[in-house]
């Protein structure tokens, strides 16, 4: 296991979409093996997996779980849609953070506010209006998670994947009013490279709000094998005060569905394996030299 100062984990994703039973069982045994501490799991769909049964996968493989990842396909907004999708969004949302209780993982983290893919352009008043129906249905599931002891990290995402939140200063605006100690950030390096002029220096403007942790290359490949300021970043995550974990997040693309969805078209690494075991080797060199 890893004795660095984040616990390191991984996403199945790097293999299987959607990650089911089947898929973890195929997973979390090599991500133990490897030497990881913990797992993020996405909960695409209600059926996917049983946290009773998962939890004995858990069991045997000594892994923790980092979070929960919500999934937001085209039917799933809390935001300019109709009162029936907010609710149905909403229920799923508890559900995810009913899975993670129930698995004991501390977090829900994603784009918990409208489908992934859906854009729209808005002006000054229109954004305010946006982000204010965002906490007014953020607000029962926030309930929700405080009364589960579970919290839950907002993911900025790239410009090409939503225009309602994309950078750490418009998450933080988005969040103003709903309490600090259920609900926070979700960084995530790819979409941040895109957006941040800095990465520190969104680490930085974050600190304090910072829940849930994703890394990965600029290409969305091994961590390590591009050209991020890692050393900057690292420092910067340590000096905010966080110490969760860093998980790493990356796709295949020889699945349709999630391939289309995460727009990988070519294979990121030599294998999938290659995400996990170089990007963990890489991770654990790069904090034995943060300071």
């Amino acid at each position: 296991m890893s004795t660095a100062a984040f616990p390191l984990g991984a996403n199945p994703w790097i293999w299987h979409s959607p990650v089911t039973y089947e898929a973890l069982g195929d997973a979390l045994p090599r991500l133990s093996a490897w030497g990881f501490d913990c797992v993020e799991i996405p909960l695409e769909n209600e059926r996917d997996w049983a946290p009773a049964s998962v939890g004995k996968l858990l069991d045997a493989s000594g892994l923790a779980v980092a979070a929960v990842i919500a999934v937001m396909p085209p039917d799933r907004n809390l935001v300019r849609t109709d009162p029936q999708t907010v609710r149905v969004t909403q229920d799923y949302l508890r559900r995810c953070i009913d899975a993670a209780q129930a698995v004991n993982a501390p977090t829900v983290a994603g784009p918990v506010y409208t489908a992934v893919g859906r854009t729209w352009r808005m002006d000054r008043a229109e954004r305010a209006a946006a982000y204010e129906e965002l906490r007014e249905n953020l607000a029962p599931v926030v309930d929700h998670a405080r009364a589960a002891g579970v919290r839950i990290a907002v993911e900025p995402l790239n410009r090409y994947e939503t225009s309602l939140l994309n950078t750490v200063d418009q998450t933080l605006a988005a969040l103003t009013g709903l309490p600090e100690d259920i609900i926070g950030l979700a960084l995530d390096v790819y979409h941040q490279n895109i957006e941040e002029r800095s990465l520190p220096d969104a680490v930085r403007r974050a600190a304090g709000r910072i829940v849930h942790v994703q890394v990965c290359a600029n290409d969305r490949g091994t961590p390590g094998a591009d050209s991020l300021d890692w050393p900057g970043f690292l420092t910067a995550l340590t000096m905010s005060g966080y110490r969760g974990p860093l998980c790493i997040e990356s796709f295949t693309a020889h699945n349709d569905a999630i391939a289309v969805a995460a727009s990988v078209w070519r294979p990121l690494a030599d294998t999938q394996d290659t995400i996990a075991t170089d990007g963990l080797a890489f991770l654990r060199r790069a904090l034995e030299t943060t300071p």
